[in-house]
């Protein structure tokens, strides 16, 4: 399990840095990496900073076959407080591939999300409800952004649901939240100024 470390997992988006040099992308860019190390972090509340999110963003899931709108910050706001309750905003990626325009950044990669057995059950998987999982699927995300640089909404869909895993975890591998946030904290960077 050691390929699986949170502190790698926007591996692909640092190493887009390095080469962007229109300062547009690089500020998108920097707000994409700082709001998926909030998250996993456990620090979702910051990402909906005025300066980082639109007041009603709007997210559009189709994974593991559930396809759902979240429309509102209230909405989008108590999956992330889920998710950091159960640690399921504990995740990792496998060869991403980015790309980022003046008002989206897409994004390709084998997402590995951590999560309870118990969540898994309650949606009819077969598994034990006192372990934890990851949950690997191939999934294509874009990320719209405003004129200000302000995430509008987040649109991810599974592409191919035969490649999805359900990946048992020994209890030694399950990072909490905590860990995460220490783990993470080094890395989540402030916005810098806008240049536009």
């Amino acid at each position: 399990m050691s390929r699986f470390d949170i502190t790698r997992t926007n591996i692909a988006v640092e190493r887009l840095l390095e080469t962007t040099d229109n300062p547009r992308h690089r500020y998108l860019l920097e707000a994409y990496n700082r709001h998926r190390y909030l998250e996993m972090a456990g620090r979702w509340k910051e990402i909906f900073a005025p300066e980082m999110t639109v007041e009603h963003p709007i997210y559009h899931f189709n994974v593991f076959g559930i396809n759902t709108v979240l429309e509102g910050a209230e909405a989008v706001q108590a999956v992330y407080a889920e998710w950091s309750e159960t640690a399921q905003c504990v995740f990792y990626t496998d060869d991403e591939v980015l790309a980022v325009g003046d008002n989206m950044i897409c994004s390709t990669a084998t997402i590995y999300q951590q999560t309870p057995g118990a969540v898994l059950v309650a949606a009819g998987a077969p598994v034990d409800p006192e372990a934890h999982y990851l949950v690997a699927n191939v999934e294509h995300m874009i990320w719209p952004y405003d004129d200000e640089g302000r995430l509008i909404g987040e649109d991810v869909w599974e592409i191919d649901e035969s490649k999805r895993q359900v990946i048992p975890l020994d209890p030694s591998q399950v990072l909490t939240v905590a860990q995460s946030a220490v783990l993470l904290d080094p890395l989540i960077k402030p916005l810098p100024v806008r240049p536009f």
